[in-house]
């Protein structure tokens, strides 16, 4: 038994070490809110190592005075340190908690809605007309509120980098406010279990200078480019004509459906599926074929197309950018 002891232990040791690398790095804040959730969080582990170390001295000091039989302490002592101290602890902690969460939005703050669906995120800009999907691109430097509600289940939206969780209800609006200190792609995730394809209901968030991100805004806010080949027009058709019309958008067509992504500028997008699978064209052709091939469980259903069909709606789809 006590041979496989150290057997047991290396697995699990290697999973600790292993939680704390990786896309979801919450001990590295870039933004003035994941800010304060760290100092807040290290001043929370500095104060229980400091009650942690004080309750083993004692108990030293007990053991060493003859057992904890012998040691009597006053009731003064017992008083301050099982019931002031640990007010006094509680009522601090409850109270710099309470501080984080009051945040007040600023005029010049960026507005975006953000709609957890099953398994994948709706994004608008209703300042600026842009809708987009799982990815948000943000000014650095300026705040940013986030205007959050789900449509199915309950969802968290978190991105560690920037900002803490908060979670998404049915019937129910909630509010974040975020920004980032510097340029840079910080990766987010649902982190409320919400069905089968939960680990892959994946976001990310992408802060850019102010010039680059007013470009990406005008970008996005723009029609879909007009087909510039047959092949390209053909695509463009099928989509409309066809059931892909009925369940995703493309601005400036006739495709206007609310099932799915709005597909408008789909081509500047990274992934497809909420981070399901990079975006190229042959996992796209996988995922309109049959999405359940590529990410089981979520709710496009598979497209009966021809193979010409097919391969007139990729050349279409990677036309918009």
């Amino acid at each position: 038994m006590r041979r496989r002891v150290p057997l047991t232990i290396l697995p699990l040791a290697g999973l600790l070490v292993a939680s704390c690398s990786g896309d979801h790095d919450v001990l590295s804040p870039q933004g003035s809110q994941a800010d304060g959730i760290a100092a807040l969080g290290w001043f929370m582990i500095a104060t229980a190592t400091v009650i942690a170390v004080v309750f083993l001295g004692l108990l030293g000091y007990g053991l060493t005075r003859g057992g904890l039989r012998a040691w009597r302490p006053g009731d003064g002592f017992v008083v301050a340190g099982g019931i002031v101290l640990p007010l006094a602890v509680i009522v601090v902690l409850t109270g710099l908690s309470l501080n984080q969460l009051n945040d007040r939005v600023p005029a010049d703050a960026v507005h975006i809605e953000v709609i957890g669906h099953q398994f994948w995120w709706e994004v608008h800009y209703p300042d600026d007309g842009v809708t987009t999907a799982n990815e948000l691109a943000i000014p650095v430097g300026r705040p940013v509120e986030l205007t959050l509600r789900s449509v199915d289940v309950q969802h968290s939206f978190w991105v560690p980098g920037l900002a803490g969780k908060i979670d998404l209800y049915p019937g129910h609006t909630n509010h974040l406010l975020l920004d980032a200190h510097s340029p840079g792609r910080y990766r987010g995730q649902c982190a409320e279990f919400c069905g089968i394809q939960h680990a892959q209901m994946i976001f990310e968030v992408t802060a850019e200078p102010a010039d680059r991100y007013d470009a990406w805004v005008r970008a996005q806010a723009a029609p879909a480019a007009e087909p510039a080949t047959d092949d390209q027009r053909a695509g463009r058709d099928a989509l409309v004509q066809g059931t892909c019309g009925s369940c995703h958008a493309v601005r400036g067509t006739g495709a206007r459906g609310d099932k799915g992504p709005d597909l408008t500028h789909l081509a500047s997008r990274q992934t497809i599926g909420a981070g399901a699978a990079p975006l190229n064209r042959g996992n796209l052709g996988g995922w309109i074929a049959n999405a359940q091939t590529i990410k089981p469980g979520n709710n496009m259903p598979p497209v009966p197309l021809t193979p010409d069909e097919l391969r007139h709606i990729l050349d279409y789809l990677e036309s918009l950018r």
